[in-house]
Protein backbone atom coordinates (compact mmCIF):
# COMPACT_ATOMS: atom_id res chain seq x y z
CA UNK A 1 0.00 0.00 0.00
CA UNK A 2 2.76 2.35 1.06
CA UNK A 3 4.61 1.53 -2.48
CA UNK A 4 1.62 2.72 -4.20
CA UNK A 5 0.91 5.92 -2.58
CA UNK A 6 4.83 7.02 -2.94
CA UNK A 7 4.44 6.13 -7.14
CA UNK A 8 1.13 7.88 -6.94
CA UNK A 9 2.72 10.96 -5.31
CA UNK A 10 5.38 10.77 -8.05
CA UNK A 11 2.93 10.90 -10.80
CA UNK A 12 0.89 13.63 -9.59
CA UNK A 13 4.55 15.57 -9.33
CA UNK A 14 5.09 15.30 -13.22
CA UNK A 15 2.47 17.34 -14.45
CA UNK A 16 2.88 20.87 -12.59
CA UNK A 17 6.04 21.73 -14.36
CA UNK A 18 3.87 21.24 -17.69
CA UNK A 19 1.95 24.25 -17.02
CA UNK A 20 4.18 26.77 -16.03
CA UNK A 21 5.96 28.94 -18.46
CA UNK A 22 5.87 31.19 -21.67
CA UNK A 23 3.02 31.69 -23.77
CA UNK A 24 3.33 31.78 -27.68
CA UNK A 25 0.34 33.10 -29.19
CA UNK A 26 -0.54 32.45 -33.19
CA UNK A 27 -2.94 34.37 -35.02
CA UNK A 28 -4.20 33.42 -38.35
CA UNK A 29 -7.09 34.72 -41.03
CA UNK A 30 -8.15 33.94 -44.41
CA UNK A 31 -8.09 30.76 -46.01
CA UNK A 32 -10.57 27.88 -47.18
CA UNK A 33 -11.91 24.87 -44.62
CA UNK A 34 -13.03 22.73 -46.74
CA UNK A 35 -14.44 19.01 -46.37
CA UNK A 36 -16.85 15.99 -45.01
CA UNK A 37 -17.65 13.35 -42.94
CA UNK A 38 -14.46 12.01 -43.86
CA UNK A 39 -12.67 15.41 -42.41
CA UNK A 40 -12.01 18.82 -42.58
CA UNK A 41 -8.62 20.80 -44.22
CA UNK A 42 -8.10 23.94 -43.67
CA UNK A 43 -5.80 25.52 -46.86
CA UNK A 44 -4.18 29.19 -47.75
CA UNK A 45 -4.48 30.65 -44.31
CA UNK A 46 -2.13 33.08 -43.21
CA UNK A 47 -0.47 33.85 -40.52
CA UNK A 48 -1.12 37.21 -39.55
CA UNK A 49 0.53 37.75 -35.62
CA UNK A 50 3.10 35.81 -33.83
CA UNK A 51 3.21 37.25 -30.03
CA UNK A 52 5.87 35.88 -27.27
CA UNK A 53 7.90 33.55 -29.27
CA UNK A 54 11.44 33.01 -27.73
CA UNK A 55 10.40 35.77 -25.53
CA UNK A 56 10.12 38.51 -28.30
CA UNK A 57 7.25 40.57 -28.34
CA UNK A 58 4.44 41.23 -30.95
CA UNK A 59 5.20 40.63 -35.10
CA UNK A 60 2.65 41.46 -37.21
CA UNK A 61 2.07 41.37 -41.17
CA UNK A 62 1.76 38.45 -43.94
CA UNK A 63 4.10 36.00 -41.60
CA UNK A 64 3.33 32.56 -43.08
CA UNK A 65 0.34 29.66 -43.43
CA UNK A 66 -1.38 27.55 -40.94
CA UNK A 67 -2.97 24.46 -42.31
CA UNK A 68 -4.55 21.74 -40.03
CA UNK A 69 -6.55 18.57 -40.54
CA UNK A 70 -9.24 16.42 -38.72
CA UNK A 71 -10.00 12.86 -38.95
CA UNK A 72 -13.38 11.79 -39.83
CA UNK A 73 -16.73 12.89 -38.40
CA UNK A 74 -17.66 10.42 -35.25
CA UNK A 75 -20.42 12.21 -34.07
CA UNK A 76 -23.07 15.32 -35.04
CA UNK A 77 -23.53 16.73 -38.36
CA UNK A 78 -21.55 19.16 -40.99
CA UNK A 79 -24.35 21.72 -41.21
CA UNK A 80 -26.48 21.39 -38.12
CA UNK A 81 -29.74 22.80 -40.17
CA UNK A 82 -32.33 21.44 -38.02
CA UNK A 83 -31.04 22.83 -35.02
CA UNK A 84 -33.03 25.21 -32.80
CA UNK A 85 -32.64 28.87 -33.40
CA UNK A 86 -30.80 30.59 -30.00
CA UNK A 87 -31.40 26.58 -28.14
CA UNK A 88 -28.27 24.58 -27.23
CA UNK A 89 -26.31 22.56 -29.86
CA UNK A 90 -24.29 20.02 -29.24
CA UNK A 91 -21.20 19.84 -30.98
CA UNK A 92 -20.08 17.32 -33.56
CA UNK A 93 -16.82 15.71 -33.16
CA UNK A 94 -14.14 14.63 -35.72
CA UNK A 95 -11.59 12.05 -34.48
CA UNK A 96 -8.11 14.07 -33.82
CA UNK A 97 -5.75 15.37 -36.83
CA UNK A 98 -2.79 18.02 -36.59
CA UNK A 99 -2.05 21.53 -37.18
CA UNK A 100 1.33 23.22 -38.75
CA UNK A 101 2.14 26.18 -38.65
CA UNK A 102 5.61 27.34 -40.97
CA UNK A 103 6.98 30.97 -41.05
CA UNK A 104 8.02 32.58 -44.77
CA UNK A 105 11.07 34.23 -43.63
CA UNK A 106 9.56 37.54 -42.43
CA UNK A 107 11.00 39.06 -39.45
CA UNK A 108 13.47 35.98 -39.07
CA UNK A 109 10.50 33.52 -38.45
CA UNK A 110 11.79 30.70 -41.24
CA UNK A 111 10.57 27.08 -41.03
CA UNK A 112 8.09 24.70 -38.64
CA UNK A 113 7.32 27.29 -35.97
CA UNK A 114 4.43 24.68 -34.27
CA UNK A 115 3.34 21.36 -35.59
CA UNK A 116 0.78 19.53 -33.46
CA UNK A 117 -1.36 16.47 -33.36
CA UNK A 118 -4.90 17.22 -31.65
CA UNK A 119 -4.47 15.22 -28.30
CA UNK A 120 -8.17 14.09 -28.37
CA UNK A 121 -11.43 14.71 -30.44
CA UNK A 122 -12.09 17.83 -32.49
CA UNK A 123 -15.06 19.82 -31.40
CA UNK A 124 -17.45 21.59 -34.32
CA UNK A 125 -19.40 23.91 -32.97
CA UNK A 126 -22.22 25.34 -34.61
CA UNK A 127 -24.16 29.03 -33.29
CA UNK A 128 -26.84 30.90 -34.62
CA UNK A 129 -27.84 34.58 -33.67
CA UNK A 130 -30.96 34.71 -32.46
CA UNK A 131 -31.59 38.64 -33.40
CA UNK A 132 -30.45 38.39 -37.13
CA UNK A 133 -30.26 34.52 -37.82
CA UNK A 134 -26.59 34.72 -38.92
CA UNK A 135 -24.66 31.37 -38.41
CA UNK A 136 -20.72 30.82 -36.73
CA UNK A 137 -18.95 27.93 -36.90
CA UNK A 138 -16.10 27.10 -34.32
CA UNK A 139 -13.61 24.93 -34.66
CA UNK A 140 -11.64 23.92 -31.50
CA UNK A 141 -9.05 21.32 -29.37
CA UNK A 142 -6.20 20.71 -27.80
CA UNK A 143 -2.66 20.08 -28.99
CA UNK A 144 0.66 18.03 -28.28
CA UNK A 145 3.20 19.31 -30.16
CA UNK A 146 6.17 17.74 -31.61
CA UNK A 147 8.72 19.84 -29.70
CA UNK A 148 7.83 19.22 -26.53
CA UNK A 149 5.54 22.42 -25.65
CA UNK A 150 2.57 21.76 -23.26
CA UNK A 151 -1.00 23.83 -22.88
CA UNK A 152 -1.40 24.15 -26.69
CA UNK A 153 -5.00 24.94 -27.62
CA UNK A 154 -6.57 26.57 -31.29
CA UNK A 155 -10.00 27.93 -32.19
CA UNK A 156 -10.94 28.52 -35.74
CA UNK A 157 -13.87 30.52 -36.87
CA UNK A 158 -16.30 30.65 -39.40
CA UNK A 159 -18.92 32.94 -40.39
CA UNK A 160 -21.52 31.23 -42.67
CA UNK A 161 -24.00 34.60 -42.48
CA UNK A 162 -27.80 33.22 -42.60
CA UNK A 163 -26.33 29.82 -44.71
CA UNK A 164 -25.05 26.87 -43.74
CA UNK A 165 -21.61 25.28 -43.85
CA UNK A 166 -21.91 23.57 -47.63
CA UNK A 167 -18.25 21.66 -47.71
CA UNK A 168 -16.54 24.66 -47.98
CA UNK A 169 -16.34 28.56 -45.84
CA UNK A 170 -13.28 30.91 -45.39
CA UNK A 171 -12.03 31.74 -42.10
CA UNK A 172 -12.88 34.67 -40.21
CA UNK A 173 -10.32 34.07 -37.91
CA UNK A 174 -7.69 32.06 -35.79
CA UNK A 175 -6.03 31.28 -32.38
CA UNK A 176 -3.58 28.72 -30.99
CA UNK A 177 -1.89 29.36 -27.94
CA UNK A 178 0.98 27.58 -26.68
CA UNK A 179 2.50 27.24 -23.35
CA UNK A 180 6.23 25.92 -23.27
CA UNK A 181 7.69 25.44 -19.72
CA UNK A 182 10.89 27.67 -18.82
CA UNK A 183 13.89 25.74 -18.38
CA UNK A 184 14.26 27.36 -14.97
CA UNK A 185 10.72 25.29 -14.43
CA UNK A 186 12.09 22.03 -15.57
CA UNK A 187 15.18 22.13 -13.35
CA UNK A 188 13.39 22.87 -10.33
CA UNK A 189 11.04 19.82 -11.62
CA UNK A 190 13.78 18.10 -12.20
CA UNK A 191 15.59 18.73 -9.22
CA UNK A 192 12.18 18.07 -6.90
CA UNK A 193 11.50 14.58 -8.90
CA UNK A 194 15.54 13.27 -8.17
CA UNK A 195 14.56 14.09 -4.19
CA UNK A 196 11.09 12.27 -4.49
CA UNK A 197 13.01 9.45 -6.00
CA UNK A 198 15.59 9.14 -3.14
CA UNK A 199 12.66 9.19 -0.52
CA UNK A 200 10.58 6.29 -2.20
CA UNK A 201 14.17 4.62 -2.39
CA UNK A 202 14.35 5.05 1.39
CA UNK A 203 10.92 3.95 1.59
CA UNK A 204 10.89 1.22 -0.53
CA UNK A 205 14.33 -0.38 1.66
CA UNK A 206 12.79 0.39 5.01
Amino acid sequence: MKKLMLLAALALALPVGAFAGSQIDFQNSGGTLAGNSSGLTLTGSTLTSVNGLNGGGLITGNLGTVSLTTGGLISGALNGKNAPIGGFIPPSVFNGGSLTITGNGSNGLNGVLFSGTFSGNVLWQLSTNPKNGTHTYTLTGSLVSANGSYGTTTQLTFNTGKGYFNGSVNLSSGDTNVVVPEPGTLSLLGTGLVGLAGVIRKKLKS
